[in-house]
């Protein structure tokens, strides 16, 4: 079993990794590199040497390209003024660039620039290299603090729990405890997909869909100092901001350089909206189909398995979009809102028809399969011989075929429970919600490269360990499964 279980772990793994790998070798190679500027604000702004410096830094920021100015080639010279002239020993500094299969382009203004592509090997490398963030003691680098004390340490958090605290560190507190989900958090371990281009632009990727959205959540904060003022700070999530850039404000709220932190919001995150009524449909969905599916299998072939029979193949014919269109207006004509944001996160409303429209959407697919499953337990021999001692109908469903026939349910619910995460895409982009269904698609049409790769390595990373999961899962539901081969006991 062990041995299974890493070899399974291991294969997942490198699943994850060529996933990823494909679509960043699609992303950067595929799709020309102009289209990202499509969505850039900014970009119809520059004109001349302006626009090119700045298409090309971007794309230096984005990982398509190595670029640099004059100023790079000639820093080496030995006659900083002539180089920069395009004199003196420029063209053997030049060279020394486009040896290594630097191109040059020149400027209008006579300026000399260098860059290089990056091939395949080199995308991925770059992407992954950069992947994880370890935060350390020595990542902090201040000269104007050069005595900054570099440790871990155990100190009571803004709650009053102990939570393991660092100087040196980008974040102040490494791991601590509070009262949101998942109630144990840490900031040492980063996963790092870059910033987010040109939508959310400027924000890492993580944060975008891990943030809180809505208007700023104001609360009484006492600050480390003992000043205590209302606002929207989350002392949590503190890092170090080097001593020249601290004003007087952050001087009278800290007695350090742990003075740029994260504000609390009023609403979820958009990982929080869709795992939210993920997770609330999902429970519907379970709750409504396991029965009808149980007495559509007890009732075979009587109305009660015929009426159910034209449901699940109503549902199955109909096509999403028309079934959300229709309950959508259904809904507005029992005067609940048909917009997400007309009434917000605050009201119990807003949350009715989406979570009703995706549980019943996945109603069918567990309906049709319960029966199924039940009806063919229900010709095994196990069940012959119950029915020959004498046992009535209902102990026979109820103690024997339902357990054999939840099985191949149990394996699905770990990846049903943990994909909710993923949201809905079209529910979520019918009723405006702001949540992780409609970002990947939206990340596509904006050309934002790294959001599309940060969405491809969630989702796949999530779907194939929770297939794993599940085969787990199955092996606690019934001990006759076996995942490993005969003769494995490790």
């Amino acid at each position: 079993m062990k041995k299974y279980l890493l070899g399974r772990l291991f294969r997942s793994i490198v699943s994850v990794i060529a996933v990823v790998c494909i679509a960043i070798v699609m992303v950067y190679t595929m799709i020309p590199k102009e289209k990202v500027f499509l969505q850039d604000p900014n970009i119809n702004k520059l004109m001349g040497d302006a626009r090119t410096v700045y298409m090309y830094t971007k794309w230096r920021d984005l990982g398509y390209l190595d670029f640099a100015r004059q100023q790079t080639v000639c820093s080496a010279s030995s006659d900083y003024d002539s180089c920069m002239a395009g004199k003196g020993d420029f063209e053997v500094l030049l060279k020394t660039y486009t040896d290594k299969g630097y191109n040059t382009e020149t400027l209008q203004s006579g300026e000399t620039i260098i860059y290089r592509e990056y091939n395949p090997f080199e995308l991925i490398t770059g992407i992954f290299g950069n992947m994880i963030k370890v935060d350390n003691p020595n990542v902090v680098q201040d000269p104007d603090n050069p005595n900054l004390e570099r440790k871990y340490y155990i100190k009571n958090g803004p709650n009053g729990l102990p939570a393991v605290a660092c100087s040196g560190c980008t974040y102040e507190y490494q791991l601590y405890v509070n009262s949101s989900f998942p109630f144990i958090h840490q900031n040492a371990l980063k996963l790092n997909f870059g910033k987010s281009y040109p939508t959310f632009s400027g924000l890492d990727t993580m944060d975008v869909i891990n943030s809180g959205q809505g208007d700023m959540k104001m609360s009484e904060v006492t600050f480390p100092t003992g000043v205590t003022s209302n606002s929207p700070l989350n002392l949590y999530t503190c890092q170090y901001k080097n001593t020249s850039t601290l004003d007087k404000m952050d001087k009278n709220r800290f007695p350090d350089n742990y003075a740029k932190c994260l504000n609390n919001y009023s609403d979820l995150s958009m990982t929080g909206n869709s795992y939210l009524f993920g997770i609330i449909a999902l429970i519907l969905a379970y709750a409504v189909a396991l029965p009808a599916g149980i007495v559509m299998a007890q009732k075979k072939d009587k109305w009660q398995d015929k009426l159910g029979i034209v449901y699940i193949n109503l549902m199955i014919a109909v096509p999403s979009l028309a079934f959300i269109l229709f309950a959508k207006q259904l809904g507005n004509m029992a005067g609940l809102p048909d917009k997400f944001p007309q009434l917000g996160a605050s009201d119990p409303r807003s949350y009715i028809l989406p979570i009703l429209i995706l549980g019943l959407l996945s109603t069918a697919g567990i309906m049709i399969w319960i029966r199924r499953y039940m009806i063919d337990q229900s010709n095994a021999d196990y069940v012959k011989f119950a029915r020959a001692k004498g046992l009535s109908q209902r102990e026979i469903f109820r103690k024997h075929i339902l357990k054999n026939a939840i099985i191949p349910i149990v394996n699905g619910i770990p990846s049903s429970i943990i994909l909710c995460i993923s949201g809905s895409v079209i529910t979520e982009s019918v009723f405006a919600i702001p949540g992780m269904g409609k970002m990947l698609p939206d990340s596509i049409k904006a050309y934002n490269n790294n959001m599309v790769i940060t969405l491809t390595f969630i989702f796949t990373a999530l779907s194939v360990f929770s297939l794993l999961l599940g085969d787990v899962l199955m092996t606690f539901v019934d001990p006759r499964i076996q995942l490993s081969s005969k003769g494995d006991s490790r």
